[in-house]
């Protein structure tokens, strides 16, 4: 069975100031029927630019899609015009944006922004969409729908908010979603209702999720496949155990380290990865995380290394994946 979606060599550039912006820089990756794939980094890696440049909603200027293909079910939405991709957006591929009070129109009722959606896409008649919001609105858990529906963004919480963009994102039976950051300035326990809300309705519906965080939480428990990122490219890539059992980049293990565990002491420290990471104006020479990395040796400073597998669909790019056994093991102990 083909892949739902292919991304290949994607490269997406900022034109600035102060020099060219690589923000993607030559990723690929596939995401299959159903599949649940996650994207994961720390902020400014290029994870949500990666999501933007799938639908094609990078600014312009200053930004641009400067090289590679997306080919979502077998055509490329690089090669669209503008009136071909506008068909996509919504209605095949639908994305779950990090702030919903922002993406939300505050001027605008729930139902109308709902309803307008399936109106254009479907066909549907105000009526039959009005029915159809309502429904959605019960199945991402939101009571009272009917009344929601009249009400305003500014009248719900934050909570109930992301689920209406949830709603919204399955109201014209879309065949990917794409959550960037969907849990953002959520509470713990909402963020767990709002999960599980996605991933039931992926696994009912038999919609395909990319997932963009830097949640390694969410990771464990609702990716299938995993793809790291760190300055534009994707560093290491594997099913959600492997990378979890045995994660071969510094930069995953550092992650790693870096999350809160209930089977260590109560006393004992988080293990931070030191630095920032780099300009994307001025990447240095060889691997861009060798100047935080741990492992360092003078390869890494001359060239930069590439993603080789080392396992069933488990890749990395780093020239001491061979060698991170031992430090790998105290993650997954």
């Amino acid at each position: 069975m083909p892949n739902l979606l292919e991304v290949r060599d994607l490269k997406t550039q900022f034109f600035t100031s102060s020099g060219t912006v690589r923000a993607v820089d030559g990723i690929s990756y596939d995401v299959e029927e159903g599949e649940t794939v996650a994207l994961v980094g720390e902020s400014g890696c290029g994870k949500s630019v990666s999501a933007l440049s799938i639908l094609r909603l990078i600014p312009n200027p200053p930004g641009r899609i400067v090289g590679g293909s997306v080919r979502f079910m077998g055509q490329n939405l690089l090669d669209l015009n503008d009136e071909g991709i506008r068909h996509v957006r919504g209605r095949q591929i639908s994305m779950v944006f990090q702030e919903p009070m922002t993406s939300l129109n505050p001027v605008l009722t729930i139902g109308l922004q709902l309803t307008e959606m399936m109106e254009l896409h479907l066909g549907l008649n105000n009526e039959e969409a009005t029915r159809k919001a309502a429904e959605y609105l019960d199945m991402v858990g939101i009571a009272d729908s009917k009344r929601r529906l009249k009400q305003y963004p500014h009248h719900l919480s934050g909570g109930m908010r992301q689920r209406v963009m949830i709603a919204m994102a399955l109201c014209c039976e879309p065949r990917l979603i794409i959550a960037d950051e969907p849990t953002t300035a959520l509470d713990v326990t909402i963020q767990a209702q709002i999960l599980e809300v996605m991933k039931d309705l992926s696994q009912r519906l038999g919609v395909a999720l990319i997932i963009i965080t830097h949640n390694l939480g969410v990771v464990a428990r609702y990716a299938d496949r995993v793809n790291v990122m760190y300055a534009g490219k994707i560093i290491e890539r594997g099913n959600a155990r492997d990378i979890y059992k045995n994660p071969r980049h510094p930069y995953t293990l550092g992650l790693l380290h870096s999350v809160p565990r209930m089977d260590l002491p109560r006393k004992e420290k988080l293990d931070p990865i030191d630095g920032q990471p780099p300009d994307l104006t001025k990447l240095p020479e060889g691997c861009a995380f060798r100047v935080r990395c741990r492992y360092e040796v003078e390869k890494c400073g001359v060239e930069v290394p590439h993603l080789e597998s080392i396992g069933t669909g488990h890749l990395s790019a780093c020239w001491q994946k061979n060698d991170l056994h031992n430090a790998a093991a105290g993650v997954s102990s």
